[in-house]
């Protein structure tokens, strides 16, 4: 079975989920868009939070789509003012994943994710949902993905 992984990284716990993934077999795809949040950091969370709000749609570049060779798919996201990122929205949009085996993995430096995970499962209602807390500083949060 081909496994994937695809996701949106700002501060680098996505990175830190990709990483693990990888040493799992996981194939990586990490989303990237035309225009980043600034770097100044509670500028990124006012932006970010308003455009998750708002379902502001994103300019992904290079987005690759084709994911016709994979059965299982997992999707990374960091949570913008409880919901998933703008980027992540945005290629959800772009990809067809009916009859596909899903999961979410979702980045919270709060831990809250009620917003995005009441979405997930209106949306994906069959997918599995792992909530993790900075998993860049605590690398600990990694191992509840052994469940997926």
């Amino acid at each position: 079975m081909r496994k994937i992984f695809i996701y949106y990284s700002y501060t680098g716990n996505g990175d830190e989920v990709a990483n693990y993934l990888k040493s799992k077999g996981y194939d990586i795809r990490k989303i990237e868009v035309e225009k980043p949040l600034p770097k100044n950091y509670l500028l990124s969370l006012i932006i970010g939070g308003y455009k998750a709000m708002v379902n502001y749609k994103e300019k992904l570049i290079d987005f690759d789509n084709d994911i016709d060779d994979y059965d299982y798919i997992v999707i990374g996201s960091p949570i913008w003012n409880d919901r998933l990122s703008t980027p992540v929205t945005s290629a959800l949009n772009e990809l067809d994943l009916n009859n596909k085996e899903l999961s979410f993995v979702l980045y919270s430096g709060s831990g809250s994710t009620k917003k995005a995970t009441s979405y997930i499962n209106t949306k994906y209602p069959n997918s599995n949902i792992i909530n993790l807390k900075s998993p860049k500083k605590y690398k600990k949060e990694l191992e509840k993905i052994k469940m997926i």
